[in-house]
């Protein structure tokens, strides 16, 4: 299934998407949030869906939000390709690389984006999102992983670098500012992407292609992540966790283009929909 949510900020309506249709979830679904995945929502989607239950969504004109509502938190995992270490000159880490990064940066996948005030390196980071849908605590090893995810997204970790890496303390105030999450515009469930480790992902910012990598090329996969986060803290229905970038964001790019308002970045994941964001100024 394809879940997404349609409407004004604040008043999305929870839907499910079938082939061409859209259906709403009224009387399914309040919202897709943490209480939609711990009380089984998935589950009675599909049923309504089996039932034909549900009623036809009109989305002429509706914006598209973000397919997941207020995560409780969003976990990041930072240097996670090869080739995107290798050109920010870090070494490859020997354990995933942590930080946290505040959930309401979360906007639609076509909101606009916001340079910070004071901002010269805001810079973009395609990421495969994976949302959480079962409890996963002290996990006994990778190949319980999976089981705990929900499903998958097109997740756009944008980052200020200057922020990040110059002003000293932790990454979390280069990654938290404003409208820094774009997710969307789907979420596609877990029974629908066969690997996860295998998907093409691309960026392209003002239609020059920019990214272009695979989940392949993972240093720590999407089980081992979520199997390793869990050692350290619980992971609950709904959060979400960016799992990195690969090779090609402006820090590793000769000249180092950041974004600009003005700007335009679209960015697909193999099977998770595309996502268009202009940029603007805070």
């Amino acid at each position: 299934m394809k879940l997404a949510r349609y409407g004004r900020p604040g008043q999305e309506r929870p839907a499910v998407l079938d082939g061409d249709a859209v259906y709403a979830l009224d009387g399914v679904a309040d919202d897709i949030d943490a209480a939609f995945f711990a009380g089984g929502g998935l589950d009675r989607v599909r049923a309504a869906l089996a039932e034909e239950r549900l009623s036809p969504l009109d989305t002429t004109g509706l914006r598209v939000g973000a397919p997941i509502a207020a995560p409780g938190k969003i976990v990041c995992i930072g240097l996670n390709y090869r080739d995107h270490a290798e050109e920010t000159g870090a070494a490859l880490p020997a354990e995933p690389v942590v930080f946290m990064k505040d959930p309401s940066t979360i906007v639609g996948p076509f909101d606009e984006v916001l340079i910070p005030r004071a901002s010269q390196k805001t810079d973009w980071e395609v990421e495969l999102g994976v949302v959480i849908g079962a409890e996963a605590r002290y996990l006994a090893s990778p190949d319980d992983a999976l089981a705990c995810v929900a499903g998958y997204a097109v997740s756009h970790d944008v980052s200020e670098r200057e922020f990040q890496l110059e002003r000293g303390g932790q990454w979390d105030k280069g990654k938290s500012c404003e409208t820094f999450n774009p997710l969307g515009p789907w979420l596609v469930t877990a029974d629908e992407v066969a690997d996860p480790q295998a998907l093409g992902l691309r960026l392209s910012v003002n239609g020059v292609s920019r990214q272009d990598g695979t989940t392949a090329s993972m240093i720590f996969s999407v089980a081992h992540v979520v199997w390793y986060l869990s050692q350290f803290m619980v992971l609950r229905p709904g959060d979400l966790i960016n799992t990195g970038t690969p090779a090609g964001v402006a820090l590793g790019i000769e000249g180092n283009p950041y974004l600009r308002a003005g700007d335009v970045v679209e960015l697909e994941i193999d099977g998770l929909g595309t996502a268009r964001q202009t940029v603007g100024q805070a």
